[in-house]
C-alpha cells in the first residue's frame, strides 16, 4: 500500500512524537532500562531478604611486592603505543590506578608505562553511557577493527551492582556472539565508608521510623543495595514501584547518577504520588519531599555541606566487603591482547601498594584524581582527605561521616576472587547475593542473572601472580589474621537465626540442611575478617544438661563445616561457639511449631573492639 503525502506527514508526526516521548522519559528517569522495561505499577512492598555483609577487620594491609616507589613524570609516556581507554566514576577506590597512570593519560616514568600500557582514563558517572561505550567498542571489534576507536576498552563499576549492570549489557552484546561477552577481570580497590545510605538521625536510632520515608538514589545500583540490606536487617519493607507511595515501606525517587541523588536531597525535590497499601491504591495522594539519599563521595560531601541535617545511617564502613571496584572489558579483545591487560592490572595493583605505603605517592594520586575527575571546588587534598575518611560538621553543625576507601594490591585481588588456596570467591558471593535481591524486587525487569562463572575471568590475575615469582608472599599477605579469640563481639553488625536441620537428637546434618549451609556460607564469605559467633539452641525436650551438650555439638558442627569449606576465610580464631541449650526460647515450647523455632543456630557477626 502506498502512502499519500498527507499519510506520510501523519506517520512522520507519530514517529517523531514517540521518539520525543521516549527521550523525555529517558531524561526524566535517567536509565534506559527503566524506559525499555518500566517498573510494575502498584507492586506489593516487600522486606528485602537479609544479606549478611558486616565489617571486615582482617583485610590485608600488607604490600604484595617490594616495589620501588618512583614519582611519575608529566610528559606523555607512550604516544606511539595504541591507546587503551577506561571509563570510571569519580571514586577513591581507584587511587592506586590514578598513581599508576601518572595523569589522565599514561605519563613518562609511570607504572603504566613500565608495563607498556598507554591508558587514557575518563570520568563517566552514567552507567548507561558506560554500557553504550562497551557496546560501541564491541560492535566495531566485530566489524574487523582489532583496536576499535569508538567507545571504551574498560569500565569500572561497583561489584555489588555488577550483576544488574552485566545482565543488561550482555543481553545487548548477545547479537555479536558469545566471544563478545563483557567480563570482570580484576579490582582497583574497595569502598570502605564513602558509599552510604544517608537519612534523618531518627531513622538511625529507630529504623522503624524510616517507614514512609522518601529517598533519592540510582535504583538497582550499588548504593541502593546498601539500603536494601539495611531494610532486610531491620524487617522493613521496600517499595519497588518508584511511581507510588507506601506508608509502610521505604519509597524511592530514581536519580540519573549518584551525584543527582545528592542534589535531589539538597534541592528538596518534591512530587505527588498515589498512596498504596498492601499493593492496592487507596485513592489518596501524598505530597513527598526527599528526606535522604544513597550516594558516595563527592555526593555525600555535597549533601552534608550544601544542606546537611542527615547522617550516615549505614555505609560500607559497616558493610565493608560489599563493594569492591570491578574492572570490566570485552572478552575477545582481552584474550587477543593479554599482555596489555596483564600490564594494566599489574600497574594498578603496584599503584595500590605505592599509595598505601608512601605519603608522597598518595599526594600525587590525589593530584591526578582531580585532573581526571575535574570535580568543581575540589583539589588534590580533597581526594586524599576523603580517601582516608573523616568525621566533620555539616551545614547544620551536625557530625557526619564522609568518605573512606581502600586501594587494592595483588594480594587483595587474590583473596577477593578466591585465588588463595583454601579460600572462596568473595566477589562471587557479593555478585550473587545482590543480584538475587534485584531479581526478587524486580522479576519483570531482571528475571535472572548469569552465573558468576560466565562473567568472571581470573586468568589474568593468576598469570600475574605466577610471573611475579612471589606467589607464596602474595598468599601470606592476602590471608586475614584473627587474634583476641577470647573476646566477645561488642559491636553487633548482624544477628540472624538459622534453622539448620539436624537428625533427631544428634549433631548430624540432614540432606535438606545442605541448602541452608551453602546459603550461610555465601552470606558469611562477604564478611571476610569479621568475627563470627555461633550460638546453639534447642527446644525443651530432654534434660537441660543433655540439651546444653547437644546445642554445643550442633554449633561446633556448623563451625567445622564452614572451616572445611573455606579454611582461609574461616581461620582459627574467627568463629566462636556458645551453647545455650533450652535456656533462650524464642517461641513457646508448648507446640510443635514453637519447638521447631527454638531448635536453631543463631549467627552473630560484628567486631570485638580489638585489632582483629
Amino acid at each position: 500500500m502506498r502512502l499519500t503525502p498527507v499519510g506520510k506527514i501523519v506517520l512522520f508526526l507519530i514517529i517523531a512524537g514517540l521518539a520525543f516521548g521516549g527521550y523525555r522519559l529517558w531524561k526524566q528517569d535517567g536509565n534506559f532500562l527503566n524506559v525499555l522495561f518500566p517498573a510494575a505499577k502498584d507492586k506489593l512492598s516487600v522486606v528485602p531478604e537479609k544479606a549478611e555483609l558486616p565489617q571486615v577487620e582482617g583485610a590485608s594491609s600488607a604490600t604484595s611486592a617490594n616495589i620501588d616507589v618512583k614519582m611519575p613524570g608529566s610528559e606523555p609516556g607512550l604516544p606511539n603505543k595504541p591507546e587503551v581507554r577506561m571509563l570510571l566514576w569519580a571514586w577513591n577506590s581507584q587511587m592506586g590506578a590514578m598513581f599508576a597512570n601518572g595523569g589522565p593519560q599514561s605519563t613518562s616514568g609511570s607504572l603504566m608505562c613500565k608495563y607498556g600500557v598507554n591508558l587514557k582514563m575518563e570520568r563517566q558517572d552514567d552507567s548507561n553511557k558506560m554500557q553504550e561505550a562497551l557496546v560501541a567498542f564491541a560492535t566495531e571489534l566485530s566489524q574487523g577493527n582489532a583496536n576499535p576507536t569508538k567507545g571504551a576498552h574498560f569500565v569500572n563499576i561497583m561489584g555489588d551492582g555488577s550483576a544488574t549492570f552485566l545482565k543488561a549489557l550482555n543481553d545487548k552484546l548477545k547479537r555479536l556472539g558469545p566471544e563478545y561477552t563483557a567480563k570482570v577481570i580484576g579490582s582497583c580497590g574497595y569502598s570502605r565508608g564513602e558509599d552510604k545510605f544517608m537519612g534523618p538521625q531518627e531513622w538511625k536510632e529507630n529504623p522503624m521510623a524510616a517507614r514512609g520515608g522518601f529517598v533519592a538514589g540510582v535504583l538497582r545500583d550499588g548504593d541502593w543495595n546498601i539500603a536494601q540490606k539495611w531494610l532486610g536487617d531491620n524487617g522493613i519493607r521496600n517499595n519497588p514501584d518508584e511511581k507510588t507511595f507506601d506508608p509502610d515501606a521505604l519509597n524511592w525517587v530514581n536519580a540519573s547518577d549518584y551525584i543527582d541523588a545528592a542534589q535531589k536531597f539538597v534541592a528538596g525535590y518534591s512530587e505527588d504520588r498515589p498512596v498504596v497499601k498492601n499493593g492496592k491504591r487507596t485513592g489518596e495522594t501524598k505530597h513527598l519531599t526527599v528526606q535522604g539519599c544513597v550516594t558516595w563521595t563527592p555526593g555525600d560531601v555535597t549533601a552534608a555541606q550544601k544542606r546537611g541535617g542527615i547522617v550516615s545511617i549505614v555505609s560500607t564502613r559497616e558493610y565493608t566487603s560489599q563493594m569492591p571496584n570491578t574492572i570490566i572489558g570485552i572478552d575477545k579483545w582481552m584474550r587477543n591482547n593479554r599482555e596489555t591487560v596483564e600490564g594494566m592490572l599489574h600497574a594498578i595493583m603496584d599503584g595500590g601498594d605505592a599509595v598505601r605505603s608512601n605519603p608522597d605517592a598518595m599526594k600525587r594520586a590525589g593530584e591526578i584524581s582531580q585532573q581526571v575527575y575535574q570535580e568543581q571546588g575540589a583539589n588534590a587534598d580533597y581526594w586524599v582527605r576523603y580517601y582516608k575518611g573523616v568525621m566533620e560538621k555539616d551545614k547544620t553543625g551536625q557530625d557526619v561521616e564522609l568518605g573512606g576507601s581502600y586501594a587494592n594490591n595483588l594480594a587483595d585481588n587474590m583473596l577477593l576472587f578466591g585465588l588463595v588456596p583454601g579460600s572462596s570467591n568473595l566477589f562471587g558471593a557479593t555478585y550473587k547475593v545482590f543480584g538475587d535481591i534485584v531479581v526478587a524486587q524486580y522479576p519483570e525487569l531482571v528475571p535472572s542473572i548469569a552465573p558468576v562463572s560466565d562473567i568472571l575471568d581470573t586468568s589474568y590475575l593468576q598469570d600475574i601472580a605466577k610471573k611475579a615469582g612471589n606467589t607464596k608472599e602474595v598468599i601470606a599477605a592476602a590471608k586475614p589474621k584473627y587474634t583476641n579469640s577470647e573476646k566477645r563481639v561488642t559491636h553487633v553488625v548482624s544477628r540472624k537465626a538459622w534453622h539448620i536441620q539436624f537428625n533427631s537428637g544428634s549433631a548430624n546434618f540432614t540432606p535438606d540442611a545442605q541448602r541452608d549451609l551453602n546459603k550461610l556460607l555465601q552470606d558469611l564469605l562477604v564478611a571476610s575478617g569479621t568475627v563470627i559467633e555461633i550460638h546453639g539452641h534447642t527446644d525443651s525436650d530432654g534434660s537441660p544438661a543433655a540439651n546444653k551438650a547437644l546445642s554445643e555439638s550442633r554449633a561446633f558442627a556448623v563451625k567445622s563445616w564452614l572451616e572445611k569449606k573455606a579454611p582461609v576465610n574461616f581461620p582459627e580464631g574467627r568463629i566462636r561457639v556458645f551453647a545455650h541449650g533450652q535456656d533462650n526460647p524464642i517461641a513457646p515450647n508448648m507446640t510443635p511449631e514453637g519447638k521447631a523455632k527454638n531448635r536453631r543456630v543463631e549467627i552473630i557477626m560484628g567486631t570485638t573492639g580489638g585489632n582483629e
